[in-house]
């Protein structure tokens, strides 16, 4: 299978790398972006041949977000919703590693929310930006991210857009592993067989039997009708993103 915006291979023992790859934009999640992951964890769930998938990021960073220098995803004509792709890899019943290096921002740290393993350069870091752009993260969002860093770290960074360092990642119990010397390779390669040693079967119930345990339970996480919910633009959003483009500080910034 092939996709515009990312590369997909399994290789013979099985392990799927699925590699977002606009690099140009720092991965940002565009509608073409959002369809072609969504679609390829659609796949990969029901392809016998993949048994652990890696989600990576080409370039510099994992992934920096909604791409806010174009149309705001869900503008045209659109396979998946960005629930609809978080929904596809955090359902996916097959074991799911995220390398993170560089910027995992937004909807990229919410992506991440979604894996079972998450490996991080030294240099990762995560962020919670909304609030600056004058946006209120979507339910799906908010429960990937209390998920992601617990709700008395939620209250923090969700509401000042604070980097969060991998080793504080790590201190919160989002990223497993930093991976320095010797980078993601080593570790991918013992994990992914670790993995491999699991039955197929087994895994997939197991996923499915603690996905009622998560942060909300994944029905009320995934309900239709946020999955399929359209939410306008507001004059704060309006003014955040116009802010981010031209590279200034917004109106509502003090001096």
């Amino acid at each position: 299978m092939t996709f515009p915006t990312i590369t997909l291979d399994i290789s013979a023992l099985g392990i799927a790398a699925v590699t977002l790859n606009r690099p140009e934009r720092g991965n940002a999640l565009n509608q073409a972006l959002i369809d072609d992951t969504a679609a390829a964890f659609t796949a990969l769930a029901a392809n016998p041949a993949a048994r652990v998938i890696v989600l990576r990021g080409a370039g510099k960073h994992f992934c920096a977000g909604a791409d806010l220098g174009g149309p705001a995803p869900g503008a045209g004509p659109a396979q998946f919703s960005l629930p609809g792709m978080m929904e596809a890899i955090d359902r996916c019943p097959k074991p799911v590693i995220a390398a993170v290096q560089g910027a995992a921002i937004g909807g990229g740290f919410a992506l991440t929310a979604c894996c079972d393993i998450i490996l991080a350069s030294p240099d990762a870091f995560f962020s919670i930006p909304e609030a600056r752009l004058g946006i209120t993260p979507s339910p799906v969002l908010r429960a990937l991210f209390l998920r992601a860093v617990g709700y008395r770290q939620f209250r923090r960074y969700g509401l000042s857009g604070e980097r969060i360092s991998a080793e504080q990642a790590l201190a919160f119990g989002h990223v497993s592993e930093i991976c320095g010397e010797g980078g993601f390779e080593p570790r991918i390669a013992a994990i992914a067989d670790a993995l491999l040693h699991s039955a197929p079967g087994a895994a997939a119930a197991l996923k499915a039997a603690i996905a009622e345990y998560g942060t909300p339970p994944a029905e009320v996480l995934y309900d239709p009708r946020e999955r399929d919910a359209k939410h306008g633009r507001s004059a704060e959003m309006e003014e955040g993103v116009a802010a981010f483009r031209e590279k200034r500080k917004p109106k509502w910034y003090p001096g």
